[in-house]
């Protein structure tokens, strides 16, 4: 197979273990920066323009978009889909789950454990938002964080109603989570791939820190996961439309809560904690299931 992955960063671990993987198996993997393509954007004619040449079609297309550049990423993206190339993940389900508030609540719709959050405009009502959060403690989240970056934890009523203020007086769209206290600072990567769970560890954060991101000097190790966490992780991945991702949960007192579900997971955390490889498992998922074509929204949406 002749795949493409877009990505900007080709050292990047992640990166890298897919180009083995897939060359390990006889593909042919060719990293594309997303930013330096350019786009014909003609009737019928869709096509790609990459330094200079004008790109193929490929088998498949691995979409590895940073979260800085995801409306160029999925506007290249959906370029590819309408030249009838087999996304791996597809550009509305990646769009889904960029956007923090439009995924929970389609998480919600579907019945699927969340922990209890609220959003609002108007920095007036935000005696109303803590009230139905529950009270402090309270997670502060910015809808355009990522890694853990522009997550608060307030400890008191007081201090979460000077963040939201602060946040809402800057124009910043935030949500207000309830804190699961008995998740002790740990939370759940489960990696699905094709409809399965493939791989899961459970990340610690760094002393003193309740935000368990590797990226901010989190730990990692191997856990099995009850039958709920399993069907919980496929069910998040299922109602975002991806086929790959990382689905983040908490385990709470009433069952497993989902906190994001992650369209370009990170494979190193997951490979050197649990010795699977993943990115061979992505790799054998696209050879399986890539076809022309393939893609249930052709580019719209």
């Amino acid at each position: 197979m002749n795949i493409a992955m877009m990505a900007r960063n080709p050292e990047l671990y992640s990166h890298r273990r897919l180009k083995e993987a897939a060359e390990e198996r006889g593909h042919e993997l060719r990293i594309i920066n997303t930013l330096r393509c350019y786009m014909n954007i003609a009737s019928r004619r869709p096509a790609i323009y990459y330094n200079g040449e004008k790109l193929p079609v490929y088998d498949a297309v691995i979409p590895r978009i940073g979260a800085s550049v995801t409306f160029y990423g999925l506007a290249v993206l959906r370029q590819f889909e309408m030249m009838g190339v087999y996304p791996v993940n597809e550009s509305v389900a990646i769009g889904r789950s960029r956007d923090k508030l439009r995924s929970m609540q389609l998480l919600a719709r579907d019945g699927i454990g969340l922990p209890v959050t609220t959003f609002a405009y108007d920095p007036k009502q935000t005696e109303e938002v803590l009230e139905l959060a529950g009270g402090a403690p309270l997670v502060i989240k910015l809808l355009e964080g990522t890694q853990g970056i522009g997550v608060v934890l307030a400890d008191t009523d007081r201090s979460a109603k000077s963040v939201i203020e602060a946040f809402r007086g800057a124009k910043v769209n935030i949500l207000v989570q309830e804190f699961i206290k008995e998740a002790g600072g740990t939370d759940i990567r489960a990696l699905v791939v094709g409809s399965k769970v493939i791989a899961a560890m459970q990340r610690s954060g760094a002393e003193g820190d309740f935000r368990s991101n590797l990226h901010l000097g989190g730990s990692a190790k191997p856990i099995r996961i009850s039958p709920e966490e399993r069907a919980t992780a496929v069910r998040a991945a299922k109602t975002m439309g991806l086929n790959v991702c990382g689905v983040d949960m908490l385990r709470s007192n009433h069952g497993p809560v989902v906190m994001e579900v992650n369209s370009s997971p990170g494979l190193e955390g997951v490979e050197k904690a649990t010795g699977i490889d993943v990115a061979g498992k992505i790799i054998d998922f696209i050879a399986a299931n890539a076809r022309a074509g393939k893609t249930k929204t052709k580019g719209k949406g």
